[in-house]
């Protein structure tokens, strides 16, 4: 399997709803559907990343509910891995009561492993004397342990889920040039690629159309512009719909969108931003979809170095880099100068913004995200870049993605244990039994 494909398999796959909730749920179904019982207690341990982005999310089809611990137990009550990061929508009336009396009867409990630095989800559900668990680890589908009253249940890899171990081309990854990657990943574009990627454009589209229903940010943003004080130009239109895409992904909308390293929100950025910009370019749709490719690949090469969940804000820096490889792409292909200095530019406004969890405030860093990506873009293909004197910026853009990355695993550590601590603080909304 060649590169590209490897990342389409892995981190670019449809989800409904925050791709951590979900997890969860996926994680409690496959523990479920080996319990073979019905659930009488669940028993979650999530890392601080999953945990962050548990706290303040809507999860869909649950009435508003918000929560890895409501995503647990709908998972559990479905029962059915097969679904993958689908699974929420196999929400019945009875189940969300079900689910509702586990929560009320305290039969949910939940844990942060906060030493945790990697992508965790442990779900043990208990049942008829039986107990069942599974580990989820490194992806949102990726298990490494499944288990009944002790014994393994099934060798991981079998069709349940994606092994720990599928992510070893990120390991490849990090020893390319930047430029090398995106070589192969644009040599090797086919038309099942090019129909994957499609789907991806028009799932997220439609996503798109649904958020200003809301009246969030996307809403605020049509207001403004309305009443004078924003310009109905490129920039606006596209923010305005990668707004509206993310309001209502985090406001729980029942509505599928293509992931970008396994997250909703990326993806959104990730797609909607070269496709806008592109269509409103004139450029061919063919050229148009091999940029989405680049931009996906970029996407997965920066979280080789960042981690799946990072301190820093996904959304606001790996996913406006790399919509801005991709409107470069579109322009100029392949220019290593162009690219190095739509990454120096993006980390040089961006750099810092943390990760705070997944919430419906998420649409404004993905407008700060859209902008950055866009600005940062033209600038570079202008053959403007921020000096490599400048701060964290290295010399090229593999140092500087390394700079990135060491600003998040390093100089940032203690940010993901103050952030849980205080959505702890607020136990009621992060969803803390």
């Amino acid at each position: 399997m060649n590169l590209l494909k490897q990342i389409l398999a892995h981190e670019v796959f449809p989800a409904m709803g925050c791709t951590e909730p979900i997890s969860c749920a996926f994680a409690a179904a496959a523990a479920a559907e080996q319990l073979g019982v019905p659930v009488e207690r669940i028993a979650l341990t999530v890392d601080p990343g999953t945990f962050k982005n548990g706290a303040a999310v809507t999860i869909p089809n649950s009435r508003g509910q918000k929560g890895n611990l409501i995503a647990a137990a709908l998972g559990a009550l479905i029962a059915r891995p097969d679904l993958k990061l689908e699974i929420l929508k196999a929400v019945t009336p009875a189940i969300l009561e079900q689910a509702q009396a586990l929560l009320n009867h305290n039969a949910v409990t939940y844990h942060c492993r906060e030493e945790e630095k990697a992508f965790f989800i442990e779900a043990r559900v208990d049942g008829g004397g039986s107990s069942a668990r599974c580990v989820v680890i490194g992806g949102h589908t990726a298990i490494s342990l499944l288990e009944k009253d002790g014994v393994p249940c099934t060798a991981p890899g079998n069709g349940v889920g994606a092994t720990g171990d599928d992510h070893g081309y990120r390991e490849q990854m990090r020893t390319m040039k930047l430029v090398e990657l995106l070589q192969q990943v644009t040599d090797g574009l086919d038309d099942d690629d090019r129909a994957y990627i499609q789907r991806g454009i028009d799932m997220n589209l439609a996503v798109a159309e649904k958020g200003v229903d809301l009246k969030r940010n996307a809403f605020q943003l049509q207001q403004m512009m309305k009443q004078g004080l924003k310009a109905d130009d490129l920039f606006y239109r596209v923010k305005q719909k990668v707004a509206s895409a993310v309001d209502a992904r985090m406001g729980g909308m029942a509505e599928p969108v293509m992931t970008s390293g396994g997250s909703g929100n990326q993806g959104a950025l990730t797609v909607l931003v070269p496709y806008l910009v592109g269509r409103e370019q004139g450029v061919e749709l063919l050229r148009i979809q091999e940029s989405i490719a680049v931009s996906h690949a970029v996407n997965s090469y920066i979280k080789s170095f960042t981690g799946e969940l990072s301190v820093i804000c996904g959304c606001a820096i790996a996913a406006s880099i790399s919509a801005a490889i991709a409107i470069v792409y579109q322009q100029a292909g392949i220019d290593e100068e162009k690219i190095c200095h739509a990454i120096g530019n993006v980390i040089g406004d961006l750099c810092g913004i943390i990760c705070d969890g997944a919430k419906s405030g998420c649409s404004m860093k993905i407008v700060t995200g859209a902008e950055a990506s866009m600005r940062s873009a033209f600038m570079a293909l202008a053959g403007y870049g921020v000096s490599n004197d400048d701060g964290v910026l290295g010399r090229t853009a593999e140092e500087s993605i390394r700079n990135l990355s060491k600003i998040s695993l390093e100089g940032m550590q203690l940010v993901d244990a103050t952030v849980v601590h205080i959505l702890q603080d607020k136990a009621p909304r992060s969803g803390m039994a």
